[in-house]
């Protein structure tokens, strides 16, 4: 890892959500890492869904948030990627992938992911997290946190704080 570099962009796309909280989560951690979170419709919930803002806590002022009414729409805005799609189908570790500046992170709905035909299309750029065998797959959020987390780490985690302090214990009686 070279040394920390800054202003590096970070794209999280979400085709179809269809869970609140989850949608919550991750615009949770796109807001404390800087990345853009992209909604690809139709939403199976509204952006003022109570459960998502529960979950986004009080972040939603610190997130940059794109709508897009589909994929197509999506791809018109976006042409360049690069675009990275995470899929139980896709054949090469998220961990062995070296993610660029304004890297497109994609990832699909939760009951049925990504449609066949974008994979197909992309199978060079079809990346998975690594799971024993015989088992579905992660939850969503908890995908796109290792997700950019590793792409951070790659970049040598940018314009974020590194180390926390810990503050003077006082035992009271």
């Amino acid at each position: 890892m070279e040394g920390r570099q800054k202003n590096l962009k970070l794209n999280i796309v979400l085709v179809e959500p269809q869970i609140p909280q989850n949608t919550g989560n991750i615009s949770r951690t796109c807001a404390v890492t800087g990345a853009v979170l992209h909604l690809v419709g139709p939403l199976g919930f509204t952006i003022d869904d109570a459960h998502l803002k529960r979950a986004g806590l009080d972040y939603w002022d610190k997130l940059d948030v794109r709508r897009y009414d589909g994929l197509e729409e999506f791809f018109s805005k976006n042409p360049n990627g690069p675009f990275f799609y995470f899929t139980t189908k896709g054949r090469h570790i998220h961990s062995d992938v070296s993610y660029p500046d304004g890297a497109y992170l994609v990832f699909g709905r939760e009951d049925r992911g990504l449609p066949e035909t974008l994979l197909k299309a992309n199978e060079p750029s079809c990346v998975r997290l690594p799971m024993r065998p015989a088992l579905r797959s992660l939850n969503l959020s908890n995908t796109v946190a290792i997700a950019v987390y590793e792409a951070l780490r790659q970049w040598g985690y940018p314009d974020m704080e590194t180390q926390g302090q810990l503050h003077e214990l006082r035992w009271e009686d």
